[in-house]
């Protein structure tokens, strides 16, 4: 195991759950500006802005409003007014259409109200379902996001449950996870969009891989699973070993370039996406909005050269 990955990374996720730290963080004019590198901005327009780029360059989008862990109904139902704005700029520019496949958002449940003392996994679901109606409504796409592992067995509830009314529904599913071999065959057989990532919480050995060759493999089984299955595989990563293994992949599985798509994060390895984007379908995940401490220090936490360019912007 590398110094970042037995001691840095543990820090800098310590560092992410740390209420001080944000409120320092978010004080810092300079912090501030090095997170647009990741976050494009905290408002609606802000978003929007980048989302045009994006597209411009035949890119793909997953659009993230951020903020997670609610602790009251109230700001659950911000939450799903945001997107519900969103949405709704997203129709009157015109990036929407009969064609969702270009465009979609991402939720976190534990935004939705999942983890509220009273009823929360209904909470969640309801207003998951809100924001479904208004997506296929406005020609979008939806996808929900993997939190840490306490959730994993709710989320998934949750999704099952979506999909019925919504069988375009992806979700995401997190390699360094033990279970996650088991949960890719289940959504692969039911035909589920599927968005595969490495995973950014710090999770105890128990349940997942923790040394990077481990989760790399686990990886590249999960994802021989999905594209063998009949649902619609997205790989989720950065890591050059994993996106060369996927032509391969795509021919042995007879996949068109329909039937699979590149994910990148916003900010990250630009210039691959842009690389990816002649041969094959790339999605750009687009965060925005106040909440975006703990994403960004994530962030760092993920690639030693995140963390170089912070300290570099920090230093200069």
């Amino acid at each position: 195991m590398s110094v970042f990955q037995k001691l840095a990374r543990p820090a800098i996720l310590a560092a992410s759950r740390s209420d001080a730290l944000r409120r320092t963080a978010e004080r810092m004019p300079v912090t501030r500006d090095v997170v647009h590198r990741f976050v494009p901005g905290e408002t609606i327009d802000d978003a929007m802005g980048s989302v045009a780029v994006l597209r411009d360059s035949r890119r793909f989008v997953s659009i993230d409003y951020l903020g997670e862990d609610v602790t009251d109904v109230e700001a659950a139902n911000a939450t799903v007014q945001a997107y519900l704005d969103l949405l709704n700029a997203l129709e009157r520019r015109g990036e929407t259409g009969p064609e969702p496949r270009s465009l979609e958002v991402s939720l976190k449940l534990s935004a939705l109200g999942q983890a509220l003392p009273r009823d929360g996994e209904k909470i969640a679901m309801e207003n998951a379902h809100t924001i479904c109606t208004k997506a296929r409504d406005v020609g979008a796409w939806v996808t929900v996001d993997a939190e840490d592992h306490t959730t994993t067995d709710s989320t998934l509830s949750i999704v099952r449950d979506l999909r019925t009314d919504f069988d375009w529904l992806g979700t995401v599913l997190q390699a360094y996870l033990k279970r996650c071999e088991g949960d890719c065959r289940e959504f692969a057989e039911s035909g589920a969009r599927i968005r595969l990532c490495k995973g950014a919480y710090d999770e105890p050995a128990s349940v997942a891989f923790r040394e990077r060759a481990e989760v790399t493999d686990s990886y590249l089984r999960c994802l021989r699973i999905l594209m063998a299955g009949g649902g619609y595989p997205m790989v989720a990563s950065h890591d050059p070993e994993i996106i060369d293994e996927v032509p391969a992949m795509v021919r042995e599985f007879g996949r068109g370039i329909a039937d699979y798509e590149y994910q990148m994060l916003y900010g990250i390895r630009d210039a691959e996406q842009r690389r990816l984007v002649d041969s094959s379908h790339v999605r750009v995940y687009v965060p925005f909005g106040t909440q975006w401490y703990g994403y960004f220090v994530r962030r760092l936490a993920e690639r030693p050269a995140n963390l170089a360019f912070f300290v570099r912007a920090l230093v200069d």
